[in-house]
């Protein structure tokens, strides 16, 4: 039967080995069988840059050129920590960037797909730093920064991150109900697939044409997440990931 998988926020880190092998493992199991596999957005834990050759960066873009090479198509959206992934990604990995919100047809089901933090409208100071980062003069002006420089931004940048969502209300990192509906109904369709807030469950949508359904990928922690979706079918699951 034809399928394809999702998944998002992987967060992947040098310091977590076995959210890799764990990738690594889905993919073969995968490879060639699957139709396409799509990754929401914060495949990891920062990107400084295509130019960041580390070892672990290599591994996993050598991860994801084998599942490109057996004829099963790849798909990337920007997170908001890897958002500075860019063309040389693509040609390594054998994948494509899809601008986010994206609308696919799953088996004849149009699909919108997100990584989902455009969704979280009332966290006012995040929206201002994302819009601030992905103007291209941003991002062109930090890739032209040496990569230790980078790094140490990057690692201030997360730090800071945290530090901000440890004194924000639970509600206000997650989605906006009405901005769900609003770019649902904008772009037409029936299901939204995203990422990003880190709270894996599948949510009634109340639009003006119908019933529609929010599906949420979790992070990848102690279990793993991903939907699988066919023709007519739809399903979120979870597994283990061994340390």
């Amino acid at each position: 039967m034809s399928y394809s998988i999702f998944i998002s926020d992987l967060h992947l880190d040098a310091s977590r080995p076995h959210h890799l092998a764990a990738l690594a493992e889905l993919l073969t199991e995968h490879a060639g069988k699957a139709d396409a596999l799509y990754v929401l957005g914060d495949l990891f834990e920062t990107w400084i840059g295509d130019d960041d050759n580390s070892e672990f960066n290599l591994r996993a873009i050598d991860t994801f050129k084998a599942f490109s090479t057996s004829c099963s198509k790849l798909f990337f959206m920007h997170g908001n920590r890897d958002f500075l992934l860019g063309g040389e990604f693509e040609k390594a990995t054998g994948g494509t960037l899809l601008p986010e919100g994206t609308v696919v047809d799953l088996y004849g089901n149009p699909t919108l797909l997100m990584h989902g933090d455009s969704l979280c409208t009332s966290d006012e100071k995040y929206q201002q730093f994302r819009a601030m980062v992905r103007q291209p003069a941003w991002q062109q002006d930090m890739l032209s920064k040496p990569l230790e420089m980078r790094r140490a931004i990057a690692q201030g940048m997360r730090m800071q991150s945290q530090q901000n969502n440890e004194n924000k209300a639970e509600n206000i990192m997650d989605v906006t109900p009405e901005e769900v509906v609003r770019v649902m109904e904008e772009a037409g369709v029936n299901d939204l697939i995203h990422g990003h807030t880190h709270r894996p469950n599948v949510h009634h949508v109340a639009l003006k044409n119908g019933d529609g359904t929010r599906w949420v990928l979790g992070d990848w922690g102690n279990s793993g997440w991903l939907i699988r979706a066919s023709d007519g079918d739809m399903e979120l699951n979870s597994f283990d990931i061994a340390h």
